[in-house]
């Protein structure tokens, strides 16, 4: 059994971003291999799995719905690339900021079986009927000085994939950001070393 953890970046991002944090996770999870795709679309510098131009609470739903037929083909071929399939071998998603609102999106519409999601800086953008798998765990990381996206998200995010029937975990760390921490990043390692085992 493998197990293969993609992570989704943030807007005006790009994978390579993250390659601290895979190297950060090779030491609690040496089993696991690390990958870290560039979203779909150019934005600035860097890439988004949609974009933010005249976006508003409202549409967002919408813009994360047109984004879900590129993410599944990324991830399909990153699996097909590690000879990975989920439900045989163990999934795990995880995403910052925009990269996260995919991550929860995949949890909220049950895509593919994980075997853990973890959001950082995130929140739930997914339009109802919110359908998790009860056996997909998730944790929610989110800084409570994040003046990008309020922790709040999080905090409201947890609350209603719970209600709908998935496993939540949350971990808030006071005077953080919109980034990511060392203590957030392995509590997250934890956790998904919890799930793998």
């Amino acid at each position: 059994m493998q197990t293969l953890i993609i992570a989704l970046h943030g807007v005006g991002s790009r994978g390579a971003d993250l390659a601290s944090l895979g190297e950060l996770w090779q030491q609690t999870l040496p089993q696991a291999r690390f990958v870290a795709p560039d979203g779909p679309a150019r934005c600035g510098a860097g890439f988004e799995w949609f974009n933010l131009a005249g976006i508003t609470p409202q549409n967002r739903p919408e813009r994360v719905v047109a984004a879900r037929a590129a993410l599944d083909t990324c991830i399909a071929d990153l699996c097909a690339q590690a000879s990975v399939q989920p439900g045989r071998d163990r999934l795990v998603v995880t995403g910052f900021s925009q990269g996260a609102i995919m991550a929860l999106d995949l949890l909220a519409r049950n895509a593919l079986p994980l075997a853990a999601v973890v959001a950082f800086s995130g929140r739930l953008a997914s339009p109802a009927p919110l359908q998790p798998a009860r056996h997909s765990p998730l944790l929610l990381v989110h800084g409570q000085a994040d003046p990008v996206i309020p922790w709040q998200e999080s905090q409201a995010a947890a609350r209603q994939l719970a209600e709908a029937g998935a496993q939540v975990s949350t971990w808030f760390e006071p005077g953080l950001g919109h980034g990511l921490s060392l203590t957030g990043a392995q509590q997250a390692a934890d956790f998904i070393g919890q799930q793998l085992n």
